[in-house]
């Protein structure tokens, strides 16, 4: 059951996930790569689409202490974490990106938190197979946006397709710990109502 000290340890991490400075225990990816030669455009083109993999990972994060939170297995509950914790890294590697492009985060971070905390919770109140089988799935469909966005990124940016390229190597990593775990196949409709949300939110924080 929720207690009123979860609730307030989970008030902090969201204000830390929101305002605070990300940490990271592994090295920032592609750090010491040379800074690419890019057009203005190209650097703006590039800082909006880590712009959508910062918030994408601000959702993440939501998501997995939604789950934590609502989680009944031990095992399941560690594997969210662990996740977690793997986001927040992500946190740290997509916002020094977007600064070092000359880049801003995106202003509606603060809602996609809360909406993706709601979900969260959501899905580990329907027990622990639906919680990480919608853990696995948002990891494969987050893996597809990832490769996109290497597609669309300036083909000489080497330093963020460098964070890119790990990133979706850990997100494929925690999709295959959720299925080992137990994780249930979600329904189609569930899928693409997952789809339809995450592509209304990249397209909007490309711009805003």
């Amino acid at each position: 059951m929720l207690n009123l000290d979860k609730l307030i340890i989970q008030f902090d991490k969201g204000l830390r996930t929101l305002f605070a400075p990300a940490q990271t225990l592994r090295p920032l990816p592609g750090e010491d790569l040379p800074e690419a030669e890019m057009s203005e455009e190209e650097k703006r083109h590039a800082a909006r689409l880590m712009r959508i993999n910062h918030s994408g990972e601000i959702c993440a994060q939501a998501l997995y202490q939604g789950q934590a939170l609502t989680a009944r297995d031990p095992a399941a509950k560690a594997a969210l974490e662990q996740a977690a914790w793997e986001e927040v890294e992500h946190l740290h590697w997509t916002e020094n990106r977007v600064k070092d492009l000359g880049g801003r985060l995106s202003f509606l971070d603060p809602l996609w938190y809360i909406n993706s905390l709601a979900i969260g919770a959501l899905a580990g109140a329907l027990g622990d197979k639906w919680n990480l089988g919608f853990l696995a799935e948002t990891e494969r469909q987050v893996c597809a946006h990832l490769d996109g966005h290497l597609s669309r990124l300036p083909a000489q940016d080497a330093k963020s397709r460098a964070i890119v390229e790990l990133m979706r190597d850990d997100e494929a990593r925690h999709a295959t710990t959720a299925i080992e775990h137990g994780g249930a196949e979600l329904p189609l409709p569930v899928k693409w109502g997952m789809k339809l949300t995450a592509k209304v939110m990249t397209g909007t924080v490309y711009w805003v």
